[in-house]
């Protein structure tokens, strides 16, 4: 399904892609993980609610895996009352996040100029962080939503002894949303193809061509939900959210 935006050219919107087929293994669950109740919602509803009242997006793509294509689009139907003028449409992932995303950048609608792409199990992300990243890419930025480290970090051997301390105030840890030109963002996956590059995001995509990436501050709250206890600290930031 391909919106029609009368009043804005394609070059000032921002479309959305959600990457949706993660699985329960470090959840400890038969399915995939953004299948789980959070509160008393999916996970990955929680992701859609942001997203579509994200000022900045005018087109959301949800990727994910045959196998969960028929539990994933009822969410999106749910979501869809929520803000009925914006698209939402399925697109099949491919066996990597790679793969998935290559096949999200053709399941854009043509002529998409920016876009965002979002780990859906990071459910917390608010509305305010895709407009932010959005932003951003409108100023011809490639950009990430990060956080800095505040952690001491060792690097370590693999006999586990300590060989190293970065500097923590370099240290930032990638998180999602990501924001890239369009055009570029195939340029760099076709680059990646012919060189047989495995990359597990697509700021270390850039990296490698040498292109730039801005990190954008999304503050604390933006976690992934990987384990039980990230959906214990994910019910408490939304209940307080709430109150």
């Amino acid at each position: 399904m391909e919106a029609v935006y009368p009043c804005r050219p394609q070059e000032s919107l921002v479309h959305l892609l959600i990457a949706a087929a993660g699985s329960g293994r470090r959840m400890g669950a038969d399915r995939n993980k953004l299948l789980l109740p959070l509160l008393d919602r999916p996970v990955l509803a929680w992701t859609l609610q942001a997203a579509l009242h994200a000022n900045s997006i005018t087109w959301i793509g949800v990727v994910g895996q045959e196998s969960d294509r028929v539990a994933i689009t009822e969410i999106m139907e749910a979501a869809q009352g929520q803000a009925p003028s914006k698209p939402l449409q399925w697109i099949e992932g491919g066996s990597t996040r790679q793969e998935s995303v290559l096949r999200g950048l053709s399941g854009l609608p043509e002529g998409a100029a920016h876009v965002l792409i979002h780990d859906g199990a990071r459910c917390l992300a608010d509305s305010a962080l895709f407009d932010r990243c959005s932003e951003a890419v409108l100023e011809g930025k490639a950009v990430i939503a990060a956080t800095p480290v505040t952690d001491t970090i060792k690097r370590v051997d693999d006999k586990g002894h300590i060989t190293d301390t970065p500097r923590r105030s370099e240290l930032w840890a990638a998180q999602t949303p990501q924001g890239f030109a369009v055009d570029q963002l195939r340029e760099g996956h076709a680059e990646a193809c012919r060189r047989g590059w495995e990359v597990t995001d697509d700021a270390s995509l850039y990296e490698r061509l040498g292109w730039t990436v801005t990190v954008l501050d999304a503050g604390p709250a933006n976690i992934k939900v990987t384990t039980p206890f990230d959906l214990v600290v994910a019910e408490a930031v939304l209940a307080l959210r709430a109150g």
